[in-house]
């Protein structure tokens, strides 16, 4: 973690600039910003490196991390009540002792216990009273109980170098973000990483509940995001699973991308408006999509689409094979907190489905629709920027099996996709990206009927060739002048009409033999909502 990401969520729990800097110093003065750091006099006495004990911990061979009375981590922490409930966090986040997320919630997590501490830490705008009350209340290290107990001069000297050492720190972090470093950061972000930082935001609210109030920051971080959707301010006691997503979005600055909005129908609603939204509850979504739910989900989810009404939402932190790890706002009695489900398993709603790719660094946005996936791997991703897979239309293919079957991920051990299970001879298919099964053959991940996406074997599709003879000079990136008021659900004759505004998009995908070649996406600020095939009189260079 940097001390960027750091800064962030702990701005993110409602700290201010100056109290982020001074707890920061103390994580720096007490461990020099190591998550794994043991105490020295640990490595000494039992002979291990600090990787070597966080490992020893994490795999269970060392068993007395809560009684050692070791300092470890960020905050040193030593006590047995206070390492047991790190520990006890790592083993309830699956993660382990040394991980940075987990042990920034659990700091989180223990300053709320200290009143006089989060009150000061959110409220200060001086570094050298958030350092101070951080030593003195939090910390609690050596110095401060030796001077507690002994204020001698020598004692006094000890603690009054401590403090200035801690100031010393906390201003040199201020002086760090006080300047452009954050501008600067999110210029080089690659999608990968715009995709963590989301999901680092709202890990970073972990915890927070409805019962002892810890959750008011994340209404207060929505009300003060204006305007409000539907002119509406969250009150503390109405759910608050759609606030939670759209007030991780106003901390990171990405509202565009992900629209803010306190219910979940109108959310996905605003998915839909901006043409990012996946109706397939079997997709394999990626860290920082956002997954909804219906808790009316039929017993036979597993072959059919849920298209209820949408009951709850949260964030996909993780993907390990078939298991999503997601992190909900108001789960269960009301709590930040986490939960596993299976791809394609019951209760998904769908996805909204943020476009990090514009938050990425040019060199990757363009690498994200190279489609060059030579290296990919059945249990890894495709081409698309930061290992995710690309979702934008790169070419056309026509199906040349009998029947062929589009599944869930690639492979033929996994199920078929609920909502479009099979494609028949002749069926023409969007290719956005391919990715290695397990066997080493090739799958491609399609798009069908401009909105259902899933895995086909690539031995059963047929690359259709463009017209040679078309000599227009629109090209896959350009920005154009959309002038109808019509999209289509895919490029071919038959195709579903929808209405739309005109105005400025880019041009995302072209085939020269559909009747409606152009597959247009809005601009920012253009004026028009196109996201589908348009016909190429509608298009201006």
């Amino acid at each position: 973690m940097t001390n960027r990401e750091m800064f962030d969520l702990l701005k993110a729990a409602g700290l201010t600039t100056e109290g982020v800097c001074g707890l920061m110093a103390s994580f720096r003065a007490e461990s020099d910003m190591n998550p794994k750091n043991l105490q020295n006099s640990g490595n000494k006495k039992l002979g291990m490196t600090d990787e070597e004990y966080t490992e020893a911990v994490d795999s269970g061979k060392y068993q007395n991390f809560v009684r050692d009375s070791i300092g470890y981590g960020y905050a040193q922490w030593t006590y047995w009540s206070r390492k047991e409930g790190l520990l006890r966090a790592a083993r309830d986040n699956g993660s382990s002792i040394g991980d940075p997320m987990t042990q920034i919630s659990y700091a989180l997590q223990e300053l709320a216990g200290y009143r006089d501490v989060i009150a000061i830490l959110k409220t200060t705008s001086s570094v050298k009273e958030a350092s101070d009350i951080v030593l003195k209340k939090y910390e609690r290290p050596a110095v401060v109980c030796n001077y507690e107990d002994n204020p001698s001069a020598e004692n006094k000297a000890a603690l009054e170098a401590a403090m200035n050492t801690r100031e010393q720190y906390g201003n040199e972090f201020l002086a760090m973000f006080s300047g452009d470093q954050g501008s600067k950061e999110e210029i080089e972000l690659t999608e990968k990483q715009a995709r963590q930082k989301i999901a680092d935001i709202a890990v970073g609210w972990y915890g927070r509940k409805e019962s002892n109030g810890s959750h008011k920051v994340i209404i207060d971080t929505y009300n003060s995001h204006k305007p409000l959707a539907r002119g509406y301010a969250v009150q503390y006691t109405d759910a608050w699973c759609a606030t939670y997503v759209s007030a991780v979005a106003i901390v990171a600055g990405w509202t565009d991308i992900i629209p803010t909005e306190c219910g979940c129908g109108p959310m996905i609603q605003l998915f839909v408006n901006l043409g990012r939204w996946i109706e397939n509850d079997a997709y394999v979504p990626s860290p920082g999509d956002v997954i909804f739910y219906d808790w009316e989900d039929g017993g036979n989810y597993a072959v059919t689409d849920n298209t209820g009404n949408p009951d709850h939402v949260g964030y996909v932190v993780s993907v390990n094979g078939n298991t999503i790890r997601v992190i909900e706002g108001n789960k269960g009695s009301g709590e930040v907190a986490y939960r596993d489900l299976q791809v394609n398993g019951r209760y998904i709603r769908g996805y909204g489905v943020p476009d990090y790719s514009r938050k990425a660094n040019q060199a990757e946005a363009q690498g994200s629709t190279s489609g060059n996936t030579s290296g990919s791997t059945g249990s890894g991703t495709g081409s698309g920027s930061g290992g995710g897979i690309c979702m934008t239309p790169q070419w056309v293919g026509e199906v040349t099996a009998d029947v062929l079957n589009v599944r869930s991920w690639a492979g033929t051990e996994y199920p078929n996709i609920k909502s479009w299970p099979q494609l028949a001879e002749g069926n023409r298919v969007e290719v956005c990206d391919s990715v290695k099964a397990s066997d080493g053959s090739t799958w491609y991940y399609v798009r069908i009927d401009g909105r259902i996406f899933g895995f086909v074997h690539s031995d059963y599709i047929m690359r259709l060739a463009s017209s040679s003879g078309n000599t227009s000079s629109i090209k896959v990136g350009d920005i154009v002048q959309f002038t109808g008021n019509t999209h289509y659900t895919n490029s071919y004759a038959g195709a579903t009409g929808k209405g739309c505004r005109p105005g400025k998009a880019k041009v995302t995908a072209i085939n020269q033999d559909g009747a409606h070649p152009y597959h247009l996406v809005a601009v920012s600020g253009g004026g028009s909502n196109v996201y589908g095939w348009t016909n190429a009189a509608d298009v201006k260079a």
